[in-house]
């Protein structure tokens, strides 16, 4: 019994070793402590929860003055604003959720207009018929079949009448 206790007593005198050793290439800063400080800092964290930072031209929301605003009805009542400067085809200003969304516009080979937001992954693709709204970050649609006043009137055909004059070649 004697050399497990020997052994148990090298153990913890290892341990204890081991701990101080670590302290002291921490500074010389005592355990007790970093422990305080760490918890101080993660009761301020847990108080105010961090948001993601932005980049300089998302801090704030977008302006929409003098902007031309359209409304658009999607399918499952969601709803979405687009705003849009007539000096300035390359940005919109998007309103879905309660909150402003600024999207750069991304060329396509089809026509579409395609309009992104990579920080927050939303995209925006607008085709004559629709609209829909997409989450690159989670690859899922957020808004579908969104239609504006325009796009949500019936679509008439331009009907001919049959002629009943004889055509005659001579």
């Amino acid at each position: 019994m004697s050399i497990s206790k020997l052994f148990m007593a090298c153990s913890l005198a290892l341990a204890s070793l081991t701990l101080a050793a670590g302290a002291h290439a921490e500074g010389d800063v005592p355990a007790k402590k970093t422990v305080k400080k760490a918890a101080a800092k993660s009761t301020k964290k847990a108080a105010k929860p961090a948001e993601p930072k932005a980049p300089n031209e998302e801090e704030d929301e977008p302006v929409i003055t003098d902007s031309a605003v359209t409304d658009f009805d999607c399918e499952l009542g969601n709803k979405i604003s687009i705003y849009q400067n007539a000096g300035d085809d390359q940005h919109i200003a998007l309103r879905w959720k309660k909150r402003l969304h600024r999207l750069t516009r991304v060329g396509t080979t089809t026509g579409a207009n395609r309009f992104e937001n990579k920080m927050y992954g939303l995209i925006w693709i607008g085709i004559p018929a629709k609209g829909m709204l997409l989450d690159s970050k989670q690859n899922r649609q957020l808004a579908n079949e969104c239609r504006n006043a325009e796009q949500q009137k019936p679509v008439t055909t331009a009907t001919s009448e049959p002629t009943s004059a004889k055509i005659s070649i001579q």
